[in-house]
């Protein structure tokens, strides 16, 4: 049977987020989510998309970056590890020399996937409505290439991350935790009027939370920054 997936949208940008911020990137979103968390800004990929095969995904990139081939690469979600042929594609892309980045939201097995994807672990703070889909045995097969992502809310998830930091020795384990806040709630979604977290006021608390010091870097959204308003593509 050959190996396809369904897939909501290719596209050439630049990263946004973890470590690998400021760096050109090709993403693939797939399509598909089991979580909803309650900052979610791509619920259009919960269902949108359309059936691609492997090789018809690596034509459609080489249509968009034609003669300036892109080393890093990142498959998204969604949850991208919903999809079991997800697994061949990250391994192609490796094979082929290339730097190969999972953002997967932790309430999936990461522990299948090839060792040379650098996994950007979602950990789910109470504020998503999500905590308790966390699958804490991933914590086991972190590699120091990897990274771990809190989405904060507010003081409660700053507290809920930093014990989790703390208790499971997280920065020991992969090459950055990254704590970023959460950009504008919609308000149908918003828990107890949260409607976003100032960067400066995370900025503060990670200043002055002695415990978390060179143990956490505060993480932007560079591509909101970049591309205000939310559009897709990039």
């Amino acid at each position: 049977m050959p190996e396809t997936l369904m897939i909501n949208e290719i596209f050439y940008s630049v990263q946004g987020e973890s470590t690998w911020a400021g760096w050109p990137c090709v993403f693939v979103r797939l399509t598909g989510c089991h979580l909803r968390c309650h900052y979610c800004d791509t619920e259009y990929a919960f269902t949108q998309g359309r059936r691609m095969g492997i090789d018809q995904i690596l034509t459609e990139v080489q249509r968009q970056t034609g003669a300036a081939p892109c080393p890093l690469w990142e498959v998204t979600g969604g949850e991208p590890l919903l999809q079991q042929d997800v697994h061949r594609l990250m391994t192609r892309l490796c094979d082929a020399g290339k730097t190969v980045l999972l953002e997967t939201s932790g309430a999936c097995d990461i522990s299948t996937c090839d060792s040379r994807v650098i996994r950007i672990l979602d950990l789910k703070t109470p504020g998503s409505g999500e905590v308790e889909r966390n699958l804490l045995s991933n914590l086991e097969h972190l590699a120091p290439t990897d990274e771990i992502k809190f989405v904060i809310t507010g003081e409660t998830d700053f507290l809920w991350a930093k014990d989790m930091v703390l208790r499971h020795e997280l920065d020991a384990k992969v090459y950055a935790v990254l704590f970023s806040p959460v950009t504008a709630i919609p308000a149908s979604n918003q828990i107890a009027g949260c409607a976003g977290l100032l960067s400066s006021q995370l900025a503060h608390w990670l200043q002055t939370d002695a415990e978390l010091a060179g143990r956490v870097r505060l993480q932007s959204q560079m591509h909101k920054q970049i591309w205000p308003g939310g559009p897709r593509g990039v």
